[in-house]
């Protein structure tokens, strides 16, 4: 096993540095900080060219690392239990919240609404939402690819994943054999995290330009102010939601589970968490969430195992935001939601959220299942798009701390023995 990598801890200061002045420029002069979209595309494009090979190594050396495939199970089950649980929990919240909060009642004019009712495109030319059975019949897909070379050039990484784990499973049972390549692979992998380690110095200036470019641009078009002032309450909602499950029930898992200081542990998932915040992806920001989490000390078999699993099925976030999305939407119109249409709501979008992932414009065309499963009108779904950009990028945060605080607890499962290792 390698030295885990230092955690360097004034880079996260210079990170959240750069995304403070990133707005300050944005604000202040949009129209110039829209040219900093290129350096920010360029960073972000670094980051996605590594995910495919560090996910098939990184999930290589941590099936490698537990030694017996029979000890694949336990995890396993954890991490599965793990994802499911949490993405009920924050549905739960998301429903709670909008509730409790009534962001639609009230705040939206009616003749805002007039102006989606009169129709509204929806996304690839859709007429109607996905059915649930769309959503199941991608959950299915997603796990088996007819073209791994085509999963991989998609970015589709479940598939690449799945057959990761079914391979280094047969190795754990002809070591002998394959030793020469268990070696190349673990080599390979150490290689790609010391790039992930340099590509990271470049960090604050990549995520200035995403963040400056961004920001700017909704400053620019000059509608971002007009639709908070609109919909600020739903915005606010959400976000509560978001804290609230981030903030204190992730981190009283982790304490549960670990009987550590959940707090300190965030602290050093910092840097992750403020890339995905940039980046608003989960699979851009693997890299460096599998960095942090190992500095912080979770075992390198669990990160390696759990976090690629994770930015590809575990979305705490997304799935409290299109509960939340869908209450809001139904208050804003005066459509009714009893409590059996509310539950309903809840088990489409922990399906949905898991199942995005396979969907083309997985945001959008998620969010239609979760409305069309309770026959909301999908015109308004428009309604809530002025501000997602923004609210992608906060919830994406939250999806990357329930991977990291899922490492740890799927690492409490795996034996403290180091067992025998190709060398």
């Amino acid at each position: 096993m390698t030295e885990s990598p230092k955690h360097n801890q004034s880079l996260t200061y210079w990170i959240a540095g750069a995304i403070v002045a990133a707005i300050a420029v944005a604000l202040t002069a949009p129209e110039f900080a829209v040219h900093f979209e290129i350096g920010g595309e360029l960073f972000l494009r670094a980051l996605k060219m590594i995910v495919v090979p560090l996910v098939f190594t990184s999930v290589m050396c941590g099936v490698l690392g537990l030694g017996d495939v029979r000890q694949l199970g336990r995890p396993g089950a954890t991490a599965v239990g793990y994802y499911l649980c949490t993405t009920v929990l924050a549905v739960v919240i998301g429903l709670i919240v909008v509730n409790v909060i009534r962001p639609g009642v009230g705040t939206v004019d009616p003749a805002v609404l007039e102006k989606f009712a009169q129709g509204a495109e929806l996304p690839n030319g859709q007429t109607e939402a996905p059915g649930m059975g769309v959503v199941l019949e991608n959950l299915a897909l997603m796990l088996i690819t007819d073209n791994l070379f085509a999963a991989a050039a998609d970015t589709q990484l479940l598939p690449i994943i799945v057959f990761t784990i079914a391979i280094g499973a047969l190795m754990t049972t002809m070591m002998d054999r394959v030793r020469s390549i268990a070696t190349l692979v673990t080599e390979a992998n150490d290689l790609l995290l010391r790039f992930v380690l340099a590509l990271m110095k470049l960090a604050p200036i990549g995520i200035f330009c995403l963040v400056t470019a961004r920001f700017g641009k909704a400053h620019a078009d000059g509608r971002f102010f007009e639709e908070i002032s609109q919909i600020g309450w739903y915005f606010a909602a959400v976000i509560i939601g978001l804290a609230i499950h981030g903030f204190i029930v992730l981190p009283l898992i982790y304490y549960v589970v670990t009987k550590k200081n959940p707090y300190h542990y965030m602290g050093a998932m910092s840097q992750a968490l403020l890339t995905a915040f940039s980046t608003a992806s989960s699979s851009a920001t693997l890299p460096v969430t599998l960095e942090c989490a190992e500095s912080a000390g979770v075992s390198k078999r669990s990160t390696e195992f759990v976090i690629p699993l994770g930015a590809t099925i575990n979305m705490d976030g997304t799935a409290l935001y299109e509960a939340a999305a869908a209450i809001f939407i139904a208050q804003a119109i005066g459509f009714d939601l009893t409590l059996s249409d509310q539950l309903i709501v809840a088990v489409t979008a922990t399906l949905a959220a898991i199942g995005a992932a396979g969907i083309p414009e997985a945001g959008l065309v998620t969010m239609l299942i979760v409305l069309g499963a309770v026959g909301l009108p999908l015109e308004y779904l428009g309604l809530i798009l002025a501000v997602d950009w923004l609210l992608d990028r906060f919830r994406t945060a939250v999806n990357v701390l329930g991977d990291s605080i899922g490492a740890a607890v799927v690492g409490t499962t795996i034996p403290d023995a180091e067992p025998t290792t190709p060398t």
